[in-house]
């Protein structure tokens, strides 16, 4: 009986350390974790698959509440290139290794496809607010669809192929992190198909985008002011004792 009631002290020890090792923390912009502020975007890159899809539908690109979108054209009007960059307003840490679970940001892309014989009914999607999860390799945003889709929060949209550069925040600085290999959930392909109204043309072309595109995320942490005051404070102690011990 005793060793029973050791080993399920010793158990709910173990558990406790793995909860307490599994705390997270979401930070919003502007605010202070560890003595340290961010700030940062996210940039969501077209892939050249995704840029023939949009040329096959004459589909419209163009930047959605705080993002930038940059769009560019060859001189018949094929898409080169086709990107939306929203500012960062949360981040989601580990506060047991500092790693980041999760970014949000706000803004995204809207693509306008007009009536095209074989290809579209014609409709609307918009892509904003992204929520991405490093932790589980899953993107979600908030889809804003045509032809009935209507406002849909939180929705699982992408899965994430890779990531590579800086995942944990170890101190000031700026890190940059990449995720490839953007694939389209089952569900997201659907509330793509009907608002953007595709047809037998468009839905094919659609079908053949495997790989939506690249996330860049670029994180700026600055220490605080108070943070430089204690620094300076620290710096102003050593030199007093250093006189001290001249003299």
């Amino acid at each position: 009986m005793k060793f029973a009631m050791k080993s399920i002290v010793a158990a709910a020890a173990f558990v406790a350390v793995g909860v307490a090792s599994a705390a997270s923390v979401t930070v919003p912009v502007g605010t202070v974790y560890n003595g340290l502020s961010f700030t940062g975007s996210g940039s969501l890159s077209f892939s050249a698959d995704l840029l023939g899809a949009l040329d096959t539908g004459k589909v419209s690109v163009a930047g959605y509440g705080a993002a930038t979108a940059t769009v560019l054209k060859d001189s018949d009007g094929f898409y080169t290139e086709a990107s939306a960059s929203a500012p960062i307003t949360a981040l989601t840490i580990d506060t047991a290794t500092n790693a980041v679970l999760s970014a949000a940001t706000t803004g995204g892309a809207t693509q306008t496809a007009p009536v095209l014989k074989s290809v579209s009914s014609g409709g609307s999607l918009t892509v904003t607010d992204l929520n991405v999860d490093l932790a589980n390799k899953k993107v979600y945003a908030t889809i804003i669809g045509g032809n009935g889709v209507g406002t849909l929060n939180n929705f699982y949209l992408w899965d994430i192929g890779s990531i590579t550069g800086d995942t944990t925040v170890a101190g000031a600085g700026t890190y940059t992190t990449t995720l490839t290999g953007l694939s389209i959930t089952t569900d997201g392909f659907n509330k793509f198909v009907t608002s953007l109204g595709l047809l037998n043309l468009g839905k094919s072309a659609l079908m053949g985008v495997t790989d939506f595109g690249t996330i860049t995320s670029t994180i700026t942490a600055v220490p605080e002011p108070s943070s430089y005051a204690l620094m300076g404070l620290g710096l102003a102690g050593m030199g007093l004792v250093a006189r001290r011990r001249a003299k």
